[in-house]
């Protein structure tokens, strides 16, 4: 078959695998960009030994666990704690004071993984005398990686370059205080999962179920095409009342969005904007 040929049957079998997965599981990811979506279902076949994606969809459709195993490698879930330790500083700086002008303060951070970047806003919250008057939500659509978030361990391996990052956020103190290492693991103490809710949340499909404070949704919508991330961003909107702190990754931004007008830039750097109306 032509190269050619081959390239339209498989966009085909995509556009119908994404439908039938949709349709079986709720988990729509027809609107995500296609490029990247795309390299990461050969790499999902490649794990379960499957040359077509029409075996792959069959295999899914039938089978909780290989859908389990999809969901994997399909959501991205590179993070690491105090990712990107710029942001954490500008966040400690910019958006702590406003946190603290509140009372109280609801924050959610959608597209959490396993929680690694969560932990680092509870730390830096605690540091900041702010934790016990926060409440965090933190949400993802794969119910796997929650899983290891609400259980705090992560490899004793990768504190050296966590301590790291947290140093140059402008840590207060050492991260091995938060942790206690166990069998090559370092399980982060109960205290700082307090006032975090963890829960299954679908960016594309699911609403949204409160108004925030702040926002953190960083290196998600990268991997969404145009319409969908006017969707999500629409959600966050509607999510934030004035004076409302939405932090966006390296890469995303406002520019040219149907919502750049009701933000001011906090710092144009970390990505932060708050919304003006």
């Amino acid at each position: 078959m032509p190269a050619v040929a081959e390239r339209e049957l498989e966009d085909l079998e995509t556009e119908l695998f994404l439908e039938g997965m949709f349709r079986r599981y709720g988990f729509d990811f027809r609107q995500y960009a296609p490029a990247s979506l795309q390299r990461r279902i050969r790499a999902c076949m490649r794990q379960e030994g499957i040359e077509t994606v029409s075996a792959l969809q069959d295999k899914v459709l039938h089978d909780a666990a290989a859908m389990d195993r999809f969901l994997l490698a399909v959501t991205v879930n590179v993070t690491e704690m105090f990712r990107d330790p710029a942001f954490y500083l500008a966040f400690r700086d910019k958006v702590a004071p406003l946190v603290g002008e509140r009372p109280r303060a609801r924050i959610w951070h959608a597209g959490c993984s396993t929680g690694e970047e969560v932990y680092s806003v509870a730390i830096l919250l605690h540091e900041e005398g702010l934790y016990e008057r926060c409440l965090i939500y933190a949400t993802d659509l794969n119910e796997a990686v929650l899983g290891r978030a609400r259980e705090g361990i992560f490899p004793l391996s990768a504190m050296r370059q966590y301590s790291e990052n947290y140093i140059d956020a402008g840590g207060k103190g050492s991260l091995a205080e938060y942790y206690t290492a166990c069998y090559g693991n370092a399980v982060f103490h109960a205290p700082l999962r307090r006032n975090v809710v963890l829960a299954p949340h679908n960016l594309v499909t699911d609403s949204s179920f409160n108004e925030f404070d702040a926002i953190l949704c960083r290196n998600v919508l990268i991997y969404f095409n145009q319409a969908l991330q006017a969707r999500v961003l629409k959600l966050f909107f509607d999510s934030l009342p004035p004076g409302g702190v939405l932090a966006l990754g390296a890469k995303e931004s406002l520019r040219a969005s149907p919502y750049e007008a009701g933000f001011e830039t906090l710092d144009g750097a970390a990505k932060l904007y708050r919304k003006v109306r």
